[in-house]
């Protein structure tokens, strides 16, 4: 595995403003086909790990005056998910528009009044200590730098607050992290490229995962960034994780 970076590193970006630019740029051009993808490549596992970031979140969603924000919500899976067993009012944020578009176009289906807003996760337009939870599900890993990012999350979370980030991790065991690492590498760009179109984002998705820290390291990082009772646990054999804390 490569040396674990502290912020995604597409080819070709010097900086973070160049990977920032091609990552909300690469999100922007399979947006369209994001949820198709998303269901076929996972094999539909994807949500079986959803339902444990929101089984963890249950006691915030459960009380009405609770202010959550699923960030980095994408086309908003996890966002409608938390909307459908909660009590609480629901944010929904992301940088790339065409999927905030696909959000709420989503949400309206549904029956859903969605509040959606467009922001940068390192730079997030809400004052300190005003959200009871944050969720993060895929969209941690797309930070330009990790612990700006943590730091962010825990100035705008209440003390007490929860973080609940389900991302891609390491796969543990020969046998499945083999497997794994086949079907990334050599499966998952071609079948990505026939049905999006774009066959460097799906080159992206296993390169950035090999680049990201191991749960334990992600771990030290978020109780590094003031959080408390830091915990990850390993689903599908460790090709997800979800870690969790509370704003001390």
């Amino acid at each position: 595995m490569a040396n674990p970076v502290a912020s995604t590193t597409p080819k070709g970006t010097q900086d973070e403003r160049q990977a920032a630019n091609w990552v909300q740029a690469m999100f922007a051009e399979i947006a369209p086909r994001y949820d198709l993808l998303n269901h076929l490549l996972s094999f539909n596992i994807d949500r079986g790990w959803r339902k444990a970031l929101l089984s963890h979140l249950q006691p915030v969603l459960a009380r009405r005056e609770a202010i959550v924000l699923d960030l980095c919500c994408g086309t908003g899976d996890v966002m409608l998910d938390l909307q459908s067993v909660s009590a609480a009012r629901i944010l929904g944020a992301d940088f790339c528009h065409p999927m905030l578009v696909s959000a709420q176009r989503k949400a309206a289906a549904k029956g859903y009044a969605a509040s959606l807003f467009e922001a940068d996760a390192l730079a997030l337009p809400i004052g300190c200590a005003i959200l009871d939870a944050i969720s993060i599900g895929f969209g941690f890993r797309n930070l330009v730098n990790y612990a700006e990012g943590l730091q962010e999350l825990h100035r705008v979370l209440k003390p007490g607050g929860t973080l609940a980030i389900l991302e891609f991790s390491h796969p543990r065991g020969a046998v499945i992290r083999s497997l794994y690492n086949c079907y990334s590498r050599a499966v998952l760009p071609v079948l990505g490229s026939l049905v999006s179109g774009s066959r460097e984002a799906y080159a992206y998705l296993p390169e950035s995962i090999e680049k990201f820290p191991r749960a334990e390291k992600l771990q030290q990082m978020i109780a590094a960034s003031g959080f408390s009772q830091t915990r990850f646990v390993l689903l599908s054999g460790g090709i997800a994780a979800l870690h969790t804390g509370v704003k001390g």
